[in-house]
């Protein structure tokens, strides 16, 4: 038994490459707003949790392994949580770019907000937007099926296997994709709302050119964004959070 240690450790190590790398990266998990050193404890233990169910299967490839095979296999693990976490979090990065579109159609564009998961401020809807998406994330326990996902990704993507660079392309071209479909699907009210208004304004600009229109439209276009971002906000998450839930599942 204590022959097997180092490479029960070494194969852990191996296991926590994947779900440590994914971690930093997934939505949720990798929030600024908790420090660097929580993150890293959070991945050591759900690696230490999970590792039973998949040691038998890393284990095996780290005996007699070569140090240049172990060190081969540690980067390919790295390389793979990264795509999972970055896959998911392409669904985050898609709807904060389409609620910075939804700001700047309703007029919002010009208010700071407090900046939540960025460095740099933000329309003040942006973060109402993405921060309802991230406590949605938990409230529906999809934290869980991340760690079900991971465990699951060892039957898709096998370490000895490895990940080459065409899957890792095909696989965040693929869901790049589908992510801004999503983000465009659940802003298209604004995107309509806004071509509505600014044709409206537009001809109305050009009847009374002596008037300024747009600036005494202003306020009547933020109360009618409003207005519309209440009637179709539970829609709007509702829709990203099922689709989000249902790539987590998949």
């Amino acid at each position: 038994m204590i022959a097997e240690l180092p490479d029960t450790v070494l194969a852990t190590f191996i296991i926590f490459c994947r779900i440590g790398a994914c971690l930093m990266l997934v939505p949720g998990y990798s929030s600024t707003n908790a420090p660097a050193q929580i993150r890293l404890f959070v991945a050591l233990a759900v690696t230490l949790a999970i590792a039973p169910l998949l040691l038998s299967s890393v284990r095996d490839l780290v005996v007699g392994a070569a140090p240049l095979s172990i060190l081969s296999l540690i980067w390919s693990e790295l390389l793979i949580g990264v795509v999972i976490g970055l896959t998911g979090r392409l669904f985050f990065l898609a709807l904060q770019t389409m609620a910075t579109a939804m700001a700047t159609a309703v007029g919002l564009s010009n208010i700071p907000g407090t900046p939540v998961d960025e460095a740099d401020p933000v329309p003040a809807l942006v973060p109402l937007i993405t921060v309802s998406a991230a406590a949605l994330f938990f409230l529906t326990n999809q934290q869980w099926e991340v760690l079900r996902g991971l465990v699951g990704s060892y039957r898709v993507w096998r370490p000895a296997e490895g990940l080459s660079a065409e899957a890792v392309l095909i696989q965040l071209s693929d869901r790049l994709s589908e992510t801004f479909l999503l983000a465009l699907r659940v802003s298209s009210p604004f995107v309509i709302y806004a071509l509505i208004v600014n044709l409206a304004i537009g001809l109305a600009n050009k009847f009374t050119p002596s008037i300024p229109i747009y600036f005494i439209s202003l306020p009547f276009v933020i109360f009618g964004g409003l207005v519309l971002l209440y009637l179709t906000s539970y829609e709007m998450l509702l829709e990203f959070t099922t689709a989000f839930s249902q790539w987590l599942a998949g």
